[in-house]
C-alpha cells in the first residue's frame, strides 16, 4: 500500500511567510500579484502520486498563514485570494477575514489586487502557423496599464509555453505592429477578447495536463498570474473544432498530390506513395488536422523526431522520405498561399537536415533484428513500440511439436494465449489469463507508465519474470482503477527499494 506524502513542514511555510514581507513593501498592486504569482509557482508543475500538490502545499500554506495574524500573512492571504486556485482563494478569503476584523494592517494595494479590467486583446504569430504570442492589455480602473504576453506553441501541442507582464503596453504593442510591417512571415492582429480567453483556456489546460511540460524556466513564476487574468477575460469564446479528415479524403489528398507537377519527379512511386501517406498522417493526427500546414519547425520535428521515433520505414522509404517531403512543401504552399520567403525557408530547413535525417532513423533491422520478426512486433508501424512488445512476447521463434511459433500473430488474441502458454507450459488458464492481461497493456502502451517502470527496475537489475509478476498483483489490486494504477506504478518506479 503506497502511503500519502505529508504536508512539508512548518519551517517551510515559515521561510514563505518571511519571503512574504516583501509584500508589505511595494504599493502597486500588480507588483504584489506578481509577488505571490511567484510564490504559488514554487511548487507549479510537480507531481505528486497520490495527492494534488496545490492541496497539500498551496491549502497548507493559506491554513499557517491563518495561524500567524500577522500583516505579511494577511497580505499573502490578500494575494491568494487574487490568484489562487478556486479552492485556495475561498480559503484565503475566508482567512484573512478574523484578522481584518481582529485590526491587522492591511497592505495598502489591497482594495485593488485582482481588480483588474481587460481592454484589448491581439495575436502575434507568424505565417508558418507555428506559435502565437497572444497580447492581452489591463488595467486597475483605468491606472498601471499592463500587458500579458503568453505565448503557445502549435508544434507542442498547442500548450503555453512561456508568459511575461510588462507595464511599457505602447512600447510593446508598436514592436509588435513594426514587426508585422517589416517581416513577411510575422503578421499582428486584433481578436475578441472573449476568443483570446477560450484560446489561453484551451492551451492552458494542455500544459497543465503534461507531466514535465516543456516551458521555460520561468513559467512557473507567472502561472498564477496568467491563470488570474484569463479569468478577468469575458467568457463565451468559441474555437473551431480541428478538421476531420477520414481514410477517404487522406486518400484523396495524396493521389492529388501524386498526380501533381510538384511529385512528377519522384521516382519511386510505390515508396512516395506511401512517404506522402505518412506526411498526412502526421498533420492530421498530431498537428490539429492540419496535414497542409508546413514550416521547417513542423519539417524538423517530422523527420527528426517523428518519424524515428514512431515509424517503421522500409529502405527505400528511408531514401525518398526528404524528396517527398520537399515535393509536399511546394504542393502544399501552393495551395495554402505561404510566401515565396516562407516556402524557400522550409524547403532549405528539409535539404539541410537530411543528412541527419539518415543519421537519426534507425532501421531496427540494421541491429541483427530479423524484419519478419519486427513486423510481426509492429503491425502498425509504431516503431517507439518494439521493445516494449518484444518485453511482452519475447518468445516468437522455434516452438515444440503441438507449437511453431514463427506463424503465431503476437497482436492476436488467440496466438497471444498460446505464445504464454509456450512460455508457461505448468501454468493454470487463470495464471495465463492474467498474464495476457498484462501483455495486452504492455503491448497497447496502457498505461506509458506501464513499460517506463518496467525499464526503470531492469535498470536496477531486476529480471523480467519478476517485474511481470508485480505488475500482475498491481493490476489485481487497484482493479481497473487508473488513477490507483498509475499511483502504485509511480510508487514502485520511486521506491529505491524496488
Amino acid at each position: 500500500m503506497t502511503r500519502r506524502p505529508a504536508p512539508p513542514p512548518d519551517a517551510v511555510f515559515a521561510e514563505m511567510l518571511r519571503a512574504a514581507r516583501e509584500l508589505l513593501a511595494v504599493r502597486s498592486p500588480l507588483d504584489a500579484e506578481l509577488i505571490v504569482s511567484e510564490m504559488l509557482g514554487t511548487w507549479w508543475g510537480k507531481r505528486l502520486v497520490q495527492e494534488d500538490v496545490e492541496k497539500l502545499i498551496g491549502e497548507a500554506l493559506v491554513e499557517y498563514a491563518a495561524k500567524a495574524r500577522t500583516p505579511a500573512a494577511l497580505a499573502l492571504l490578500t494575494g491568494i485570494a487574487a490568484l489562487g486556485t478556486p479552492r485556495q482563494a475561498a480559503k484565503a478569503e475566508n482567512a484573512a477575514l478574523p484578522l481584518m476584523e481582529a485590526g491587522v494592517a492591511r497592505p495598502g494595494w489591497a482594495d485593488r489586487v485582482g481588480m483588474v479590467v481587460a481592454e484589448e486583446s491581439y495575436v502575434s504569430h507568424d505565417v508558418y502557423g507555428d506559435q502565437d504570442s497572444i497580447v492581452c492589455t489591463y488595467t486597475y480602473g483605468g491606472e498601471e496599464r499592463h500587458a500579458l504576453v503568453v505565448v503557445i506553441d502549435h508544434n507542442e501541442r498547442g500548450m503555453v509555453i512561456d508568459a511575461w507582464v510588462s507595464s511599457q503596453v505602447d512600447k510593446l504593442l508598436g514592436y509588435c505592429r513594426k514587426e508585422a510591417e517589416e517581416n513577411a512571415l510575422m503578421r499582428f492582429d486584433p481578436i475578441p477578447a472573449a476568443q483570446a480567453r477560450a484560446r489561453l483556456e484551451r492551451a492552458l489546460a494542455v500544459t497543465d495536463g503534461t507531466e514535465d511540460p516543456p516551458v521555460k524556466e520561468t513559467f512557473g513564476n507567472y502561472h498564477a498570474f496568467v491563470r488570474a487574468r484569463v479569468r478577468a477575460l469575458p467568457p463565451g469564446g468559441r474555437l473551431a473544432a480541428p478538421p476531420v479528415y477520414g481514410h477517404d479524403r487522406r486518400a484523396t489528398m495524396a493521389a492529388q498530390f501524386l498526380a501533381s507537377d510538384e511529385a512528377e519527379e519522384l521516382s519511386d512511386r510505390s515508396a512516395a506513395s506511401r512517404c506522402v501517406d505518412r506526411i498526412i498522417d502526421y498533420g492530421c493526427d498530431h498537428d490539429f488536422g492540419r496535414p497542409l500546414r508546413v514550416s521547417p519547425i513542423k519539417c524538423e520535428t517530422f523527420l527528426l523526431h517523428w518519424l524515428p521515433r514512431k515509424v517503421m520505414l522500409s529502405p527505400a522509404e528511408q531514401e525518398a522520405m526528404p524528396h517527398v517531403l520537399a515535393a509536399w512543401v511546394r504542393w502544399a504552399s501552393r495551395r495554402t498561399g505561404l510566401p515565396e520567403e516562407g516556402v524557400r525557408q522550409t524547403l532549405d530547413k528539409v535539404w539541410d537536415i537530411t543528412g541527419k535525417f539518415a543519421k537519426a532513423y534507425r532501421d531496427p533491422t540494421t541491429f541483427g533484428l530479423d524484419r519478419e520478426l519486427v513486423e510481426r512486433l509492429l503491425p502498425d508501424g509504431d516503431l517507439e513500440a518494439l521493445a516494449r512488445r518484444a518485453f511482452a512476447f519475447p518468445f516468437l521463434t522455434g516452438g515444440n511439436a503441438d507449437i511453431d511459433l514463427t506463424r503465431l500473430d503476437p497482436s492476436n488474441d488467440h496466438d497471444r494465449r498460446l505464445l504464454l502458454t509456450f512460455e508457461h507450459p505448468d501454468a493454470d488458464p487463470v495464471h495465463i489469463e492474467a498474464h495476457l492481461r498484462l501483455a495486452t497493456r504492455i503491448w497497447d502502451g496502457d498505461p506509458p507508465h506501464l513499460w517506463t517502470v518496467a525499464e526503470r527496475l531492469l535498470d536496477r537489475g531486476h529480471d523480467r519474470h519478476s517485474i511481470l509478476h508485480r505488475f500482475m498483483t498491481i493490476l489485481a489490486e487497484t482493479d481497473g482503477d487508473p488513477r490507483a494504477l498509475r499511483a502504485a506504478l509511480l510508487a514502485l518506479r520511486d521506491n529505491p527499494e524496488d
